[in-house]
């Protein structure tokens, strides 16, 4: 990791091949692949993390770039400007830009900070959980510069708690460790209790998935708990509750959340303990595809039925089998929703686009016999902005039917 900042007159330049399209990156795309660059002995020798001029074929510079050269992304784009220094002031302008916009959303600290490319930073996540943030450098050169990221977050956002968060499949591809660690101030004691759409959620920052909580789901979160009030839910692949908790903030009269995860069940438990709700909630613990089944077998009935499973389709190349498991997902489910009532199916999978998990999720029910309306489409929050020219920061998709009677 740099505590300081590197020096812009030693920067390494890479050189795009003349038929790479160099439009389409002055245009605002944020990736360069190893094979629009012009790649020899020097260039494939630059340390994974260090910052590079890009320039067009004909030498002439399109800005400032981090440069991992055993990566399929081998130049991501920071800055436009060619002389830019990458020093804390850089990191602080990003990040105050960030939370301007976080604060004109939220009233109180509790949110995606940072997205990623979208919001300046590639590959970086940043999670908000009031006083204590949790971080993801998910590309070399931010864990090279991660010093002056933490020195400059607590800066701007005044957090007396930073952890790093090394899960995830984007280190592996960056070459990158998996060692968790504290970079400023103490490992919270317990769980953090956070409050979205009325409902408590547990947020485990050490030992919880990714950094301890879905920010992404909020809005889709509010609209299922509209649908609830009084209603009998079930929410698969509930996490810590997602769904399920929101629903019974909004009155629903029972919510049962169905997980793999013992740990996730336990704050999802205690979610609805802080909300006084225990009475209205049960869990299950199991694969979501046997409990889906079981609760077939049992004749099982809901008013709203929601799915949030994890990515089926991280990867073109797992696309196919992944719409056949939400195609599944969708025919479980649609026969344990009463007449009348609402199936929920959720997909993170950026390979999946709107388009094909919807149609997969529509065969899916017809599968079930169940006819169905269309009635809403949702994404992720605007505390997850997507890149314009980036489809895999739009990887969340929600959408909600009703069966017919």
């Amino acid at each position: 990791m740099s505590e300081t900042p590197e020096d812009h007159t030693d920067r390494p330049v890479i050189r795009l091949k003349p038929k790479a399209n160099a439009r389409a990156i002055r245009h605002g795309a944020p990736w360069v692949y190893d094979n629009e660059l012009v790649t020899d002995r020097r260039t494939k020798k630059i340390a994974a993390g260090s910052i590079a001029t890009l320039e067009d074929a004909g030498r002439e510079v399109i800005g400032t770039v981090a440069v991992t050269p055993g990566s399929r992304i081998f130049a991501r784009i920071l800055d436009r400007a060619p002389d830019v220094q990458i020093d804390s002031a850089w990191f602080e302008q990003k990040l105050q830009a960030a939370l301007d916009h976080r604060t004109r959303l939220y009233d109180k600290p509790f949110y995606r900070l940072v997205h990623a490319e979208a919001d300046g930073l590639p590959g970086v996540i940043i999670d908000r959980f009031g006083d204590a943030a949790v971080i993801q450098p998910n590309a070399a050169w931010a864990e090279t510069h991660l010093d002056l990221l933490t020195n400059a977050l607590a800066k701007i956002t005044g957090v007396t708690t930073i952890l790093k968060n090394a899960s995830g499949r984007a280190r592996q591809l960056e070459g990158l460790d998996a060692e968790n660690t504290v970079l400023l101030g103490d490992v919270p004691e317990a769980p953090i209790h956070v409050s979205m759409n009325g409902a408590t959620y547990l947020a485990d920052l050490t030992g919880g998935q990714k950094t301890g909580l879905f920010y992404d789901q909020r809005p889709n979160h509010a609209f299922a708990a509209n649908l609830s009030k009084d209603a009998r839910v079930l929410d698969v692949f509930s996490h810590v509750g997602g769904f399920s908790l929101a629903a019974l903030a909004s009155g629903a009269s029972s919510a049962l959340a169905v997980d793999g995860s013992a740990p996730a069940l336990a704050l999802a438990e205690g979610g609805a303990k802080a909300m006084g709700a225990s009475d209205r909630f049960a869990t299950r613990q199991g694969d979501a595809f046997d409990e889906l089944a079981a609760l077939n077998e049992e004749g099982a009935q809901f008013d709203v039925v929601i799915c949030d499973p994890p990515a089926f389709a991280p990867s073109k190349r797992s696309l196919e089998t992944g719409l056949r498991a939400y195609e599944r997902v969708a025919r479980l489910a649609a026969t344990l929703v009463a007449p009348g009532g609402y199936l929920g199916l959720c997909s993170c999978s950026h390979a999946a686009t709107i388009e094909k998990f919807r149609n997969a999720s529509i065969r899916g029910i017809g599968r079930a016999g169940c006819s169905s309306q269309l009635i809403h489409t949702g994404f992720a929050g605007a505390d997850h902005p997507m890149h314009p020219q980036l489809a895999e920061s739009g990887y969340l998709k929600s959408i909600f039917f009703r069966i017919l009677p």
